[in-house]
């Protein structure tokens, strides 16, 4: 899959420390502002237990975890839509990804310098939200003057295109982000995919905080709070000092001492990891055998052909059919043959909808 996460937020809040911790390429990470300028690509690797499982009972040569994209974006300042800083560079980077987590600073440190001076996430977030909705508002506006010749032509699909924008732009006028608008119809749809408006795009909150706020937060993160909420976006706690700590211990035996200690039942960005394959709208199926186990990422709402197709192309092209199985009742019966025994092994076609967990072998004739 293609599909991209970028790490946003303001310069010296943790962006590259925290991909330092998500991915092994190494990003410059220091106290002053626009350290990162060209965004930083790591392939993440998603934290799936279940493999584990499966490897137990299979014994495969190999095992293939599934991967996403994480993109590290060099910090915004205000007047970014106008080219303010690395304004326009960081527009057309953020543009390119297919969900945003936003990094906001929830911790205090005299030693690290806040671009604004002081601790305010609240200040931070409405900067960088702003900033992304005056450049959609830019682009709606755009596309309605280009409209507006052939909407007088009386052309039903063209009004309902000008009708949305006109709905996408009373919202960014009113401080809120394209995403409060969902499309109803194919032709929203199409035109709100044409548009790659940036505050379309969904949304994770990562509050950066201290040592000690990490179990339950701080006053900052409650700010947070019900923002996130009011926005229907997810919002996680995470230390990206603590987790630049965990990230240099070598074996996995240190790095469960080290959490044991913090009370912390697994690292931060594991969590992360897991909330930006949600948020990108990700699931994952396997192919269990001898030679490979792994995990295969989709689309959520794939049918079988599609996730077929993530394999080799060949595999859609001559699509028969799909044999599945449910993870859990591979687990708890122990082989593919016991599954088959107890009658739970189906036999699928074109029309089947992936489920998370599916374990599927296809059948194909190109």
């Amino acid at each position: 899959m293609a599909l991209k996460c970028g790490i946003v937020g303001l310069p010296n809040v943790g962006k590259s420390t925290l991909f330092n911790c998500l991915s092994n390429a190494k990003a410059q990470s220091a106290n002053f502002p626009f350290c990162t300028i060209e965004p930083n690509v790591g392939i993440i690797t998603v934290p799936d237990n279940r493999l584990a499982e499966l490897e137990k009972l299979v014994n495969p040569e190999r095992v293939v975890p599934t991967t996403i994209e994480i993109v590290d974006i060099a910090g915004l300042v205000k007047g970014a839509s106008k080219g303010e800083g690395l304004g326009n560079q960081f527009l057309a980077n953020i543009r390119e990804t297919d969900a945003i987590i936003h990094v906001l600073r929830c911790f205090d440190d005299d030693n690290i310098v806040h671009v604004d001076g002081s601790v305010d996430p609240v200040r931070d977030k409405e900067v960088i939200d702003f900033e992304l909705q005056l450049k959609d508002l830019d682009t709606v506006e755009s596309k309605m003057n280009s409209l507006k010749r052939a909407v007088k032509s009386g052309d039903k699909d063209l009004v309902k295109q000008y009708e949305y924008c006109e709905q996408i732009k009373e919202a960014l006028e009113a401080g809120k982000p394209a995403r409060v608008v969902e499309p109803g119809n194919d032709t929203e749809e199409f035109i709100l995919k044409e548009l790659q408006l940036l505050t379309a795009k969904p949304v994770l909150y990562l509050c950066n905080v201290d040592e000690g706020s990490v179990k339950s937060g701080n006053k900052y993160t409650e700010l947070i709070k019900p923002i996130a909420e009011a926005e229907g976006a997810e919002q996680l706690i995470i230390g990206t000092k603590i987790e630049s700590d965990i990230a240099e211990f070598e074996t996995f035996e240190e790095r469960q001492m080290f959490l044991d200690e913090l009370g912390l039942e697994e690292a931060g960005v594991n969590r992360l990891i897991r909330s930006a394959y949600k948020l990108l709208d990700l699931q994952t199926y396997f192919t269990a055998g001898e030679k490979e186990v792994r995990a295969w990422t989709v689309p959520v709402g794939a049918t079988a052909p599609k996730a077929a197709a993530v394999i080799h192309t060949d595999f859609e092209k001559g699509f028969i059919r799909a044999e599945v199985m449910k993870y859990n009742d591979f687990v708890s019966l122990g082989s593919e043959a016991a599954v088959k025994e107890a009658g739970k092994l189906n036999v699928e076609g074109k029309g089947y909808v992936v489920e998370d967990g599916d374990i599927m072998h296809f059948r194909f004739n190109v």
